[in-house]
């Protein structure tokens, strides 16, 4: 197991300036980073952010869908020492659907190629600073898919299994890599997914990400439902997908 220490660190977080993300960014500075780098499409919407925190947050521009933003980034925020890909997109879709192939398509280029982008990107900055962390912000639905979110689950469980491999060949480079997998939390995209009734804070995604950098776990499952299905997927994940030796 690696373990990271936020304290004195420097980090990136992808669609810092609301929800999740801005939670992690909040998480992060209050245990000690020395900076945050918020990554957004347009700078301007994390100006909150910059009078909260002053300059420990640095807006930069970052689209997961343009791989041209992405590299722009990586090559202005050479300091960065810790990687948090939290940005998505959902667009609500069963299996059958008429706009089912097109709801997985916009998903997968965000959630499944920006991770690829990012973390491709990113590796050689981490690396160059001393390996650092990677989080990749996954979700329960990698794990049990809901039916009229077939194409989000499909693409969150896509983005779960290249941050496996992500874990097994960044791993080489001294980087830890850690996969969150929240459930319900308060954000815009549970009200489009229609589980805002059940949601929890976003808070507890920065909680769990830093209880996981202290012990060093692979997984991180931050509220209620999402503990639930760690505690019985725990077994398999502990023998298998956390295996030294994963099966090839």
């Amino acid at each position: 197991m690696s373990t990271f220490d936020v304290r004195g660190r420097v980090a990136l977080v992808t669609g810092a300036n609301r929800g999740i993300g801005r939670a992690i960014t909040a998480s992060l500075i209050e245990a000690g980073a020395a900076k945050v780098y918020a990554a957004v499409r347009k700078p301007e919407s994390a100006s909150d952010l910059v009078k909260e925190f002053g300059n420990k947050v640095v807006p930069i521009a970052l689209d997961l869908s343009d791989d041209a933003t992405v590299r722009a980034a990586a090559s202005k925020a050479t300091d960065v020492e810790l990687v948090v890909n939290n940005a998505g997109v959902l667009e609500p879709a069963g299996p059958l659907d008429e706009h089912t192939f097109k709801a997985l398509e916009f998903e997968l280029d965000v959630n499944l190629f920006g991770l690829l982008r990012v973390a491709r990107a990113f590796a050689p900055v981490l690396k160059n600073n001393g390996g650092g962390a990677f989080v990749q912000i996954n979700s329960v639905v990698s794990l049990a898919a809901f039916p009229t979110g077939a194409t989000y689950s499909a693409s969150k469980a896509a983005s779960y299994s290249i941050t496996q491999s992500l874990r097994a060949v960044l791993a080489e480079q001294g980087t830890a890599v850690f996969s969150v997998h929240p459930g319900p939390i308060a954000t815009d995209m549970a009200a489009t997914a229609g589980i805002q009734d059940i949601a929890e804070p976003p808070s507890l995604v920065g909680e769990a990400i830093l209880a996981a950098f202290k012990s060093g776990d692979f997984h991180a499952f931050p509220d209620t439902m999402a503990r639930q299905i760690g505690g019985a997927y725990a077994s398999y994940a502990k023998s298998v997908i956390e295996a030294e030796a994963p099966v090839a």
